[in-house]
Protein backbone atom coordinates (compact mmCIF):
# COMPACT_ATOMS: atom_id res chain seq x y z
CA UNK A 1 0.00 0.00 0.00
CA UNK A 2 1.38 3.39 -1.00
CA UNK A 3 2.23 5.56 1.97
CA UNK A 4 1.12 9.09 1.07
CA UNK A 5 2.60 10.64 4.21
CA UNK A 6 4.76 13.62 3.13
CA UNK A 7 4.53 12.64 -0.54
CA UNK A 8 4.64 15.68 -2.83
CA UNK A 9 1.61 15.40 -5.10
CA UNK A 10 0.45 17.54 -8.03
CA UNK A 11 -3.29 17.52 -8.81
CA UNK A 12 -3.94 19.04 -12.23
CA UNK A 13 -7.49 20.34 -12.44
CA UNK A 14 -7.57 20.20 -8.66
CA UNK A 15 -10.09 23.02 -8.28
CA UNK A 16 -12.70 21.01 -10.16
CA UNK A 17 -15.16 18.51 -8.75
CA UNK A 18 -13.12 15.31 -8.90
CA UNK A 19 -9.82 17.12 -8.38
CA UNK A 20 -10.90 18.98 -5.25
CA UNK A 21 -12.23 15.81 -3.63
CA UNK A 22 -9.04 13.97 -4.59
CA UNK A 23 -6.97 16.76 -3.06
CA UNK A 24 -8.94 16.56 0.19
CA UNK A 25 -8.44 12.83 0.44
CA UNK A 26 -4.71 13.06 -0.29
CA UNK A 27 -4.35 15.70 2.41
CA UNK A 28 -6.15 13.39 4.86
CA UNK A 29 -3.61 10.70 3.96
CA UNK A 30 -0.74 13.04 4.79
CA UNK A 31 0.35 14.16 1.32
CA UNK A 32 1.70 17.62 0.51
CA UNK A 33 -0.62 18.77 -2.28
CA UNK A 34 -0.13 21.29 -5.06
CA UNK A 35 -3.24 22.15 -7.09
CA UNK A 36 -2.84 23.48 -10.62
CA UNK A 37 -5.95 24.89 -12.32
CA UNK A 38 -6.90 27.69 -14.71
CA UNK A 39 -10.37 27.94 -13.10
CA UNK A 40 -12.17 27.55 -16.44
CA UNK A 41 -14.59 25.13 -14.80
CA UNK A 42 -13.13 24.70 -11.32
CA UNK A 43 -13.45 27.27 -8.56
CA UNK A 44 -11.25 28.62 -5.77
CA UNK A 45 -14.22 28.08 -3.45
CA UNK A 46 -13.72 24.33 -3.88
CA UNK A 47 -10.28 24.46 -2.30
CA UNK A 48 -10.18 27.63 -0.23
CA UNK A 49 -10.23 25.78 3.09
CA UNK A 50 -7.49 23.33 2.09
CA UNK A 51 -3.91 23.55 3.24
CA UNK A 52 -2.44 23.35 -0.24
CA UNK A 53 -0.17 25.20 -2.64
CA UNK A 54 -2.50 26.61 -5.30
CA UNK A 55 -1.17 27.61 -8.72
CA UNK A 56 -3.53 29.36 -11.15
CA UNK A 57 -1.82 28.38 -14.38
CA UNK A 58 -2.33 27.39 -18.01
CA UNK A 59 -1.24 23.78 -18.49
CA UNK A 60 -1.12 24.29 -22.25
CA UNK A 61 2.19 26.04 -21.50
CA UNK A 62 5.05 23.52 -21.64
CA UNK A 63 7.28 25.55 -19.31
CA UNK A 64 4.53 25.73 -16.67
CA UNK A 65 4.18 21.94 -16.69
CA UNK A 66 7.92 21.41 -16.41
CA UNK A 67 8.08 23.69 -13.38
CA UNK A 68 5.09 22.09 -11.66
CA UNK A 69 6.28 18.47 -11.85
CA UNK A 70 9.74 19.13 -10.44
CA UNK A 71 10.25 17.14 -7.24
CA UNK A 72 6.78 15.59 -7.30
CA UNK A 73 6.25 12.00 -6.19
CA UNK A 74 2.93 11.71 -8.01
CA UNK A 75 0.86 13.53 -10.61
CA UNK A 76 -2.92 13.22 -10.91
CA UNK A 77 -3.78 14.55 -14.38
CA UNK A 78 -7.48 15.47 -14.12
CA UNK A 79 -7.36 18.70 -16.12
CA UNK A 80 -9.36 18.93 -19.35
CA UNK A 81 -11.52 21.25 -21.40
CA UNK A 82 -14.89 19.64 -20.80
CA UNK A 83 -18.44 20.11 -19.64
CA UNK A 84 -21.96 18.77 -19.94
CA UNK A 85 -23.55 17.34 -23.08
CA UNK A 86 -24.51 20.79 -24.38
CA UNK A 87 -20.91 21.98 -24.12
CA UNK A 88 -19.15 18.97 -25.65
CA UNK A 89 -21.60 18.73 -28.55
CA UNK A 90 -21.22 22.44 -29.41
CA UNK A 91 -17.42 22.66 -29.21
CA UNK A 92 -14.95 20.34 -30.91
CA UNK A 93 -11.69 21.95 -32.00
CA UNK A 94 -11.17 23.87 -28.76
CA UNK A 95 -11.78 20.79 -26.62
CA UNK A 96 -9.42 18.61 -28.66
CA UNK A 97 -6.69 21.24 -28.90
CA UNK A 98 -6.72 22.35 -25.28
CA UNK A 99 -6.93 18.89 -23.70
CA UNK A 100 -4.39 17.35 -26.07
CA UNK A 101 -1.91 20.15 -25.35
CA UNK A 102 -2.33 19.63 -21.60
CA UNK A 103 -1.75 15.88 -21.88
CA UNK A 104 1.21 16.20 -24.25
CA UNK A 105 2.89 18.75 -21.97
CA UNK A 106 2.20 16.96 -18.70
CA UNK A 107 3.35 13.54 -19.88
CA UNK A 108 6.55 14.88 -21.39
CA UNK A 109 7.30 16.94 -18.27
CA UNK A 110 6.73 13.88 -16.07
CA UNK A 111 8.98 11.80 -18.32
CA UNK A 112 11.79 14.33 -18.12
CA UNK A 113 11.46 14.54 -14.36
CA UNK A 114 11.12 10.74 -13.98
CA UNK A 115 7.95 11.20 -11.90
CA UNK A 116 7.43 7.91 -9.99
CA UNK A 117 3.59 7.81 -10.17
CA UNK A 118 1.26 9.27 -12.79
CA UNK A 119 -2.54 9.02 -13.08
CA UNK A 120 -4.56 9.99 -16.16
CA UNK A 121 -8.33 10.47 -16.05
CA UNK A 122 -9.96 9.22 -19.23
CA UNK A 123 -13.68 8.86 -19.88
CA UNK A 124 -16.39 6.43 -20.90
CA UNK A 125 -16.82 8.77 -23.86
CA UNK A 126 -14.04 6.80 -25.58
CA UNK A 127 -16.46 3.92 -26.22
CA UNK A 128 -17.89 3.52 -29.74
CA UNK A 129 -21.25 4.92 -30.69
CA UNK A 130 -22.24 1.67 -32.43
CA UNK A 131 -22.36 -0.10 -29.05
CA UNK A 132 -24.54 2.58 -27.46
CA UNK A 133 -27.59 2.86 -29.70
CA UNK A 134 -30.11 1.13 -27.43
CA UNK A 135 -31.44 2.17 -24.02
CA UNK A 136 -31.01 -1.38 -22.67
CA UNK A 137 -27.32 -1.25 -23.55
CA UNK A 138 -24.90 -4.10 -22.85
CA UNK A 139 -22.42 -2.89 -20.18
CA UNK A 140 -19.22 -1.68 -21.82
CA UNK A 141 -16.04 -3.68 -21.28
CA UNK A 142 -12.60 -2.10 -21.51
CA UNK A 143 -11.84 -4.11 -24.66
CA UNK A 144 -14.86 -2.57 -26.41
CA UNK A 145 -13.05 0.73 -27.07
CA UNK A 146 -11.44 -0.66 -30.22
CA UNK A 147 -12.52 -0.57 -33.10
CA UNK A 148 -13.04 3.07 -32.23
CA UNK A 149 -15.99 5.34 -32.97
CA UNK A 150 -16.60 7.82 -30.13
CA UNK A 151 -19.68 9.93 -30.77
CA UNK A 152 -18.03 13.26 -29.85
CA UNK A 153 -14.69 15.00 -30.40
CA UNK A 154 -14.25 14.95 -26.62
CA UNK A 155 -14.17 11.15 -26.68
CA UNK A 156 -11.70 11.06 -29.58
CA UNK A 157 -9.28 13.28 -27.65
CA UNK A 158 -9.58 11.05 -24.58
CA UNK A 159 -8.84 7.99 -26.72
CA UNK A 160 -5.87 9.73 -28.32
CA UNK A 161 -4.49 10.56 -24.88
CA UNK A 162 -4.95 6.96 -23.76
CA UNK A 163 -2.82 5.87 -26.72
CA UNK A 164 -0.32 8.60 -25.88
CA UNK A 165 -0.06 7.15 -22.37
CA UNK A 166 0.39 3.67 -23.83
CA UNK A 167 3.25 4.91 -26.01
CA UNK A 168 4.99 6.58 -23.06
CA UNK A 169 4.57 3.42 -21.00
CA UNK A 170 6.08 1.27 -23.74
CA UNK A 171 8.89 3.55 -24.87
CA UNK A 172 9.95 5.04 -21.53
CA UNK A 173 8.73 2.54 -18.94
CA UNK A 174 6.64 5.17 -17.14
CA UNK A 175 4.47 4.10 -14.21
CA UNK A 176 1.04 5.34 -15.34
CA UNK A 177 -2.50 4.36 -14.39
CA UNK A 178 -5.59 5.17 -16.47
CA UNK A 179 -9.25 5.23 -15.41
CA UNK A 180 -12.28 5.59 -17.64
CA UNK A 181 -14.77 7.56 -15.54
CA UNK A 182 -18.50 6.93 -15.99
CA UNK A 183 -20.59 9.98 -15.01
CA UNK A 184 -19.05 10.93 -11.68
CA UNK A 185 -21.18 13.34 -9.63
CA UNK A 186 -21.18 15.07 -6.24
CA UNK A 187 -23.13 17.62 -4.28
CA UNK A 188 -20.41 19.87 -2.96
CA UNK A 189 -17.52 21.29 -4.96
CA UNK A 190 -19.09 20.70 -8.36
CA UNK A 191 -20.13 22.82 -11.34
CA UNK A 192 -23.74 24.00 -11.45
CA UNK A 193 -23.53 26.35 -14.44
CA UNK A 194 -25.46 25.61 -17.65
CA UNK A 195 -22.39 24.70 -19.74
CA UNK A 196 -20.12 22.79 -17.37
CA UNK A 197 -22.60 21.03 -15.06
CA UNK A 198 -23.47 17.35 -15.52
CA UNK A 199 -26.97 15.83 -15.50
CA UNK A 200 -27.38 15.26 -11.71
CA UNK A 201 -26.41 18.86 -10.90
CA UNK A 202 -28.69 20.21 -13.66
CA UNK A 203 -31.64 18.22 -12.33
CA UNK A 204 -31.03 19.33 -8.76
CA UNK A 205 -30.96 23.00 -9.76
CA UNK A 206 -34.11 22.56 -11.90
CA UNK A 207 -35.91 21.06 -8.90
CA UNK A 208 -34.71 23.77 -6.53
CA UNK A 209 -35.88 26.51 -8.90
CA UNK A 210 -39.20 24.96 -9.88
CA UNK A 211 -41.76 26.25 -10.82
CA UNK A 212 -39.82 29.10 -12.45
CA UNK A 213 -38.51 28.09 -14.88
CA UNK A 214 -40.45 24.88 -15.55
CA UNK A 215 -38.69 21.53 -15.02
CA UNK A 216 -37.71 20.46 -18.56
CA UNK A 217 -35.53 17.46 -19.44
CA UNK A 218 -33.29 17.39 -22.50
CA UNK A 219 -34.32 14.71 -25.01
CA UNK A 220 -37.20 12.28 -24.59
CA UNK A 221 -36.13 11.11 -21.13
CA UNK A 222 -35.52 7.52 -22.24
CA UNK A 223 -31.73 7.67 -22.64
CA UNK A 224 -29.88 5.64 -20.03
CA UNK A 225 -26.68 6.08 -18.07
CA UNK A 226 -25.00 4.91 -14.86
CA UNK A 227 -23.77 7.37 -12.21
CA UNK A 228 -20.95 7.16 -9.66
CA UNK A 229 -20.75 9.17 -6.44
CA UNK A 230 -17.48 11.02 -5.90
CA UNK A 231 -16.42 9.24 -2.69
CA UNK A 232 -16.48 5.90 -4.48
CA UNK A 233 -14.56 7.38 -7.40
CA UNK A 234 -11.74 8.71 -5.21
CA UNK A 235 -11.42 5.38 -3.41
CA UNK A 236 -11.18 3.49 -6.71
CA UNK A 237 -8.55 5.84 -8.13
CA UNK A 238 -6.33 5.50 -5.08
CA UNK A 239 -6.63 1.73 -5.24
CA UNK A 240 -5.72 1.84 -8.93
CA UNK A 241 -2.66 4.00 -8.36
CA UNK A 242 -1.58 1.54 -5.68
CA UNK A 243 -2.04 -1.44 -8.03
CA UNK A 244 0.11 -3.05 -10.72
CA UNK A 245 -2.61 -2.73 -13.38
CA UNK A 246 -1.35 -0.50 -16.20
CA UNK A 247 -4.17 -0.61 -18.79
CA UNK A 248 -7.30 1.59 -18.93
CA UNK A 249 -10.01 0.42 -16.54
CA UNK A 250 -13.66 1.36 -15.93
CA UNK A 251 -14.46 3.29 -12.78
CA UNK A 252 -18.20 3.72 -12.56
CA UNK A 253 -21.49 2.15 -11.54
CA UNK A 254 -23.30 -0.67 -13.35
CA UNK A 255 -26.77 0.48 -12.29
CA UNK A 256 -28.48 1.60 -15.50
CA UNK A 257 -31.16 4.28 -15.19
CA UNK A 258 -33.11 6.48 -17.61
CA UNK A 259 -33.09 10.27 -17.48
CA UNK A 260 -36.80 10.16 -16.57
CA UNK A 261 -36.13 7.85 -13.62
CA UNK A 262 -33.10 9.86 -12.52
CA UNK A 263 -35.29 12.97 -12.51
CA UNK A 264 -37.95 11.13 -10.50
CA UNK A 265 -35.42 10.38 -7.73
CA UNK A 266 -34.44 14.07 -7.59
CA UNK A 267 -38.08 15.18 -7.61
CA UNK A 268 -38.94 12.76 -4.79
CA UNK A 269 -36.03 14.14 -2.74
CA UNK A 270 -37.25 17.70 -3.35
CA UNK A 271 -40.71 16.87 -2.00
CA UNK A 272 -42.27 19.04 -4.71
CA UNK A 273 -45.14 18.26 -7.08
CA UNK A 274 -43.27 18.36 -10.39
CA UNK A 275 -44.31 16.92 -13.75
CA UNK A 276 -41.26 17.09 -16.04
CA UNK A 277 -41.49 18.31 -19.60
CA UNK A 278 -39.18 17.28 -22.44
CA UNK A 279 -37.28 19.23 -25.09
CA UNK A 280 -36.33 16.83 -27.87
CA UNK A 281 -34.44 19.57 -29.73
CA UNK A 282 -31.67 19.46 -27.12
CA UNK A 283 -28.65 17.12 -27.40
CA UNK A 284 -28.77 13.93 -25.35
CA UNK A 285 -25.66 12.00 -26.42
CA UNK A 286 -25.65 8.24 -27.01
CA UNK A 287 -28.86 6.32 -26.39
CA UNK A 288 -27.47 4.17 -23.59
CA UNK A 289 -24.21 3.73 -21.67
CA UNK A 290 -23.34 1.45 -18.78
CA UNK A 291 -20.13 0.22 -17.18
CA UNK A 292 -19.00 -3.39 -17.00
CA UNK A 293 -17.24 -3.67 -13.62
CA UNK A 294 -15.96 -7.23 -14.01
CA UNK A 295 -12.34 -6.16 -14.49
CA UNK A 296 -12.21 -3.50 -11.77
CA UNK A 297 -13.76 -5.93 -9.27
CA UNK A 298 -11.14 -8.54 -10.16
CA UNK A 299 -8.13 -6.20 -10.20
CA UNK A 300 -8.97 -3.82 -7.36
CA UNK A 301 -11.60 -5.69 -5.35
CA UNK A 302 -13.75 -2.57 -5.67
CA UNK A 303 -17.43 -1.87 -6.16
CA UNK A 304 -19.31 1.36 -5.51
CA UNK A 305 -20.85 1.60 -2.04
CA UNK A 306 -22.97 4.77 -2.22
CA UNK A 307 -26.42 4.14 -3.71
CA UNK A 308 -27.77 6.52 -6.32
CA UNK A 309 -30.57 7.57 -3.95
CA UNK A 310 -28.12 8.32 -1.15
CA UNK A 311 -25.71 10.18 -3.44
CA UNK A 312 -28.45 12.31 -4.98
CA UNK A 313 -29.84 13.05 -1.50
CA UNK A 314 -26.43 14.36 -0.45
CA UNK A 315 -26.18 16.35 -3.69
CA UNK A 316 -29.63 17.91 -3.29
CA UNK A 317 -29.20 18.81 0.39
CA UNK A 318 -25.84 20.49 -0.24
CA UNK A 319 -27.23 22.52 -3.14
CA UNK A 320 -30.31 23.41 -1.09
CA UNK A 321 -28.13 24.76 1.71
CA UNK A 322 -25.93 26.72 -0.71
CA UNK A 323 -28.65 27.84 -3.11
CA UNK A 324 -27.94 31.54 -2.59
CA UNK A 325 -24.45 30.94 -4.00
CA UNK A 326 -25.90 29.12 -7.02
CA UNK A 327 -29.03 31.12 -7.88
CA UNK A 328 -27.30 33.44 -10.37
CA UNK A 329 -25.92 30.53 -12.39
Amino acid sequence: MLNWEHKKVLVCGGAGMIGSHMSRRLLELGAEVTVADNLSSGSKKNIETLYIDFEEVDLRDKGVCETLVKGKDAVFQLAADMGGIGYITAIGAQIMHNSAMINLNMLEAARREATPNYFYSSSACVYPEYLQKETEVVPLRESDAIPAQPDQFYGWEKLFSEKLVEAYQRDYGMNIRVARFHNVYAGCFTAYDKDKAKAPAHLVIKALRHPKPPFVLWGDGKCTRSYLYIDDCVEAVLRLVDSDYALPINIGSDRLISVDDLAKIVIDISGKEIVPGHDVSKPEGVRGRNADLTLVEKVLGWRPKVSLEDGLERTYRWAEEHYSELENI
